[in-house]
């Protein structure tokens, strides 16, 4: 038995997995959210248990992780007879700067370390922290793992990381592209190579992780060599709330035209734009979806410009790579947005790779759904971040 808790801390909520790494069967997975609130929620589920809930006051990530701690080793829903039956902590830190190119132990020096990175991401690294000292409070002996998503990212070359902007900025301050979601972009990295049977290095992929907030990779030979994402993950492709990629002059532009400081223009670039701006209607797509399907002609431009976006970056990694063998969809829009494939994948015969609608129109988990004909493979991988995450702790710190 080697078990495994993954943790991913937001500002308010705390998610997480509980794996026995032996056969990577999940034996308990929940949510603590509306953390700082009076009406804080925690739910549990597990195999052969009723799903669990509560509602409660959750001061902190302290409360909120004693609270997972304690239902885990509930006699009525829990799934361990003790805390000694968790053997390490894996967590999930969204942004390392250039410090880290892959998962470490976690210690005091990297603790500093992340720290010193809550600028370049000061929206998530703090909730990152805070989840891991929780952690360290409450299981003070049980080893843990920093899982980063930009660390898969940092073997790309300088020629597509460095921004054309004055270099002192980089060598002072790290202004670069440093790209996310690579935990998620790796595992199906590694998913497509055993689907195929060969190994990531003989593949080149183009990776497309569609959620909510959304990001590709150009992968050659199982390494990241360019990524949608940048600085923050406000560049790239048009997300739920998101802008993506903007002329950056239109910052100073409606800052004088509607009178806001930069902090509102930052708030209304990452939260009021993207699907929910062009649409009017909402960030989630399935509502977008279903109006555009009654006709609402601001909810088709939504979605044409969101396939659009992944079109132009397919076929720019295409270019960026050479050789493409294979197309792969991912997360919650990528895996369940037979719509959005289709759109994103016009015109890509260019590059060699024709979808077959049938395929794209059929309910799948994992699946190849491009045609027989099609020299490049269009793939639906769903991810599993917590996975591997599990698999770098269980390597780090169980495996020696």
């Amino acid at each position: 038995m080697k078990n495994v808790l993954v943790i991913n801390c937001g500002s308010s909520s705390l998610k997480y997995q509980l794996l026995d790494m032996v056969d990577e069967s999940i034996l308990a997975k929940g949510l603590v959210e509306r953390i700082g609130m009076q009406d804080g929620i925690h739910t549990l589920s597990s195999p052969g248990h009723d799903k669990f809930e509560e509602t409660l006051p959750i001061d902190d990530h302290a409360k909120g992780l004693e609270l997972v701690v304690n239902a885990l080793v509930d006699p009525d829903h829990g799934v361990i007879k003790s805390m000694d039956e968790v053997h390490a902590v894996g967590h999930r830190v969204v942004h390392a700067g250039e410090k880290f190119s892959g998962s470490v132990p976690i210690n005091d020096e990297v603790m500093s370390a992340l720290k010193e990175c809550i600028s370049l991401a000061p929206l998530h690294n703090p909730a990152n922290i805070t989840g891991i000292e929780a952690a360290q409070k409450v299981m003070p002996n049980v080893p843990m793992v920093g899982v980063f998503d930009t660390a898969f990212h940092q073997s790309m070359p300088d020629r597509a990381y460095i921004y054309p902007i004055p270099y002192y900025l980089y060598e002072e301050h790290q202004i670069r592209r440093y790209g996310f979601h690579g935990t998620s972009h790796r595992y199906v990295t590694l998913r497509a190579a055993e689907m195929m049977e060969c190994t990531p290095a003989d593949l080149n992929l183009i990776t497309c992780h569609l959620g909510n907030g959304a990001s590709m990779a150009a992968i050659r030979g199982g390494q990241s060599i360019d990524t949608s994402m940048g600085l923050t993950p406000l560049e790239g492709l048009m997300m739920g709330t998101r802008s993506g990629d903007i002329d950056p002059a239109m910052v100073g532009f409606m800052s004088r035209k509607l009178n806001k400081d930069l902090s509102e223009i930052e708030k209304m670039l990452n939260k009021e734009s993207g699907m929910l701006g062009i649409s009017g209607i909402s960030s989630d797509l399935r509502d977008v979806e279903r109006e555009y399907a009654n006709g609402n002609d601001r909810a088709r431009l939504a979605l044409e410009v969101y396939g659009y976006h992944i079109r132009k970056y397919i076929g720019s990694y295409a270019v960026a790579l050479g050789r493409v063998d294979a197309i792969v969809f991912t997360a919650g829009i990528g895996e369940h947005a037979s719509l959005v494939r289709e759109w994103a994948c016009q015109g890509l015969e260019a590059i060699g790779a024709i979808l077959d609608p049938f395929k794209n129109a059929t309910r799948h988990d994992e699946a190849v759904i491009s045609k027989m004909s099609s020299r490049v493979k269009i793939m639906i991988i769903p991810t599993n971040e917590e996975l591997m995450i599990a698999r770098d702790t269980a390597a780090l710190v169980l495996d020696h």
